[in-house]
Parts: C-alpha cells; structure tokens; sequence
C-alpha cells in the first residue's frame, strides 16, 4: 500500500513557494524532478520503495501546490528554482532523478551547477535538443521538418496543445485518462484510488503553453534543432547519468535516449521491455532495482 505524503513548502528567494514531497531518512540524498502534467504527487510510489534515502520531490514552478507568479521561459527557469530549493534546504550533494520533462530540467541543472550533482538517473527523458512540436496539414498530421516556434503557435496547436488547454479549462478528467490510457499507461494502469488522486493533481497545472515552449527551446547539444542555436552545455554534464527508457515508450522516442547517450560518454544506458512512457508504473520494481544498483 503506498502513503500519501504530506505536501509541505518553502518560499525561494525568488518570491515562489516550491511545495514538495518527503521521505526517507538515508545519508544519501535524492531529488525527484517530475515531467509535464504532472508535480510531486506521482513520485508517491518510488518514494514509497526508497525509504532508506532521504528523498525529496519537487513540485516545479506552475504544477501541484508551488506558485506561478511568474510565468517560465525556459528549463532554465525550473533549473534555476530547484537550486533555490536545495540551497534552502542545507543540500550540497545529491541524485537528480528527472522523468520526461523532468530528465530536461535535471541535464540543465548538472550542467549549470555540476559541483552539488552527485549522480543523474534520466528516465523517459526528452532529449539534449528539446522536445519539437511540428506544424500540422489540415488533416492534422505533423509536418516534420516545419516547426512551432512561438508560444502563440504552440497554444493553437489543434493537435497537442489546444485540447489539452481545453480539458484543463473545463477540469474534464475523462479527456486526461483517455489520452494517458492511450499513450502513457500502455501497459499498467494506477489503482483505482491512485490513479483518480493523480487525475485531480494533473488539472492543477497552470503552465502548460511556457512548458511546451521550453522544450520546444531546450537544446544543450552542439548543432541547431530547427528552433534555436544549441548552446553546447551538455559537455559541462559531469555526474554519472544513467539513461533508463522503455521500449514501448509512445511519448519519447527512443532516438532521444540513444542521443543523450551518445552526447554523455560517461553515461549508462538501460532499455526496459515491456514499459512505456510511465515505469513508474508500468515497471516499478525493475525501475527501483536499476536506481539503487546505479547510486549504490
């Protein structure tokens, strides 16, 4: 049975509250970064398996309990707020766990401030040249090569962006667990009660458009990605990172995971069958298992 963790916070020096999550009481410290339409609350059942580490789950600027009093332009920005975090809390050596968007923000963070990152662990992570949105034809289907740059072009997107704006706008939990049954729980669903706890987190989101900006804008590779310059900060990742991503991964292709390992030379590389885009969920014990193994 997993506990809900009591939602506590802290007021950043920049004028956010960051809630977040806590367990544990190890040496070894953790910091779970969550992806999109998410925040701390679906960390619930790794924290659950990782009580002999102090762990902390953060929900970023704009999702779950934290603050939005301004808005971000840039995984920077989220990057920027958990360094405010850890420095609040007294923490100079720790593991970055990112998920998806989440795996974006931990890169940015090692690489900004490589001296306090023990150790990265990139689960279904959007890769070191952001995550494109691409125009559509009129029958919807992307046009791959053309690119949405703008956050007035990505809010229009009929495809990605605007029906999720539209559920958001009208609190429609139906719409959330079709499209995650469709593309996120391929493989296992949350129980009952978890699963209608993590529906009511997802409509707490107040940032998705800034979001979908950044990682439309995120690039830390070397080469342009179709948006922006690539900004090369990947060779200042010099942490340990290990790579995990599900074979059956709708959300992130497994080109993104195969890049960053490529970009990272010092990184591992671990696939999971039979797991898509949550092995939170769909693979728990195996995800738990290669965590521990890599920050042993």
């Amino acid at each position: 049975m997993t506990v809900e963790l009591a939602v506590k916070s802290v007021v950043l020096s920049n004028g956010e509250t960051m809630a977040y999550r806590e367990s544990g009481s190890g040496n070894e410290v953790i910091i779970l970064i969550h992806g999109n339409m998410t925040s701390s609350r679906h960390w619930d059942v790794v924290m659950n398996e990782l009580t002999d580490y102090k762990v902390y789950a953060v929900d970023l600027r704009g999702f779950g309990f934290s603050t939005y009093n301004n808005e971000i332009n840039s995984l920077q920005d989220f990057a920027d707020d958990v360094k405010l975090f850890t420095d609040e809390m007294g923490l100079s050596s720790f593991t970055l766990v990112g998920w998806s968007t989440g795996g974006g923000v931990a890169m940015q963070f090692a690489a900004t401030y490589p001296e306090v990152v023990k150790s990265i662990v990139l689960i279904e992570s959007v890769g070191i040249s952001g995550y494109p949105i691409f125009k559509k034809d009129e029958n919807g289907a992307p046009l791959i090569g053309e690119f949405l740059k703008t956050k007035d072009e990505i809010a229009a997107d009929p495809i990605q962006v605007a029906p999720v704006l539209q559920a958001l706008q009208h609190k429609d939990t139906n719409f959330y667990r079709t499209l995650w049954n469709m593309v996120i729980y391929t493989q296992k669903q949350p129980a009952p009660e978890q699963y209608e706890a993590y529906l009511a987190d997802m409509l707490t989101q107040r940032n998705l458009v800034d979001v979908n900006y950044s990682l439309v804008t995120f690039n830390i590779s070397h080469q342009h990605n179709g948006v922006v310059e690539g900004s090369g900060a990947v060779s200042n990742i010099k942490a340990p990172v290990l790579i995990i991503q599900g074979d059956r991964d709708y959300v992130v292709p497994m080109t993104m995971a195969e890049g960053i390992h490529e970009a990272i030379p010092h990184s591992k590389f671990v696939v999971l069958e039979n797991c898509g885009h949550s092995p939170l969920v769909d693979c728990l014990d195996e995800l738990v298992a290669h965590i521990r193994n890599f920050i042993a």
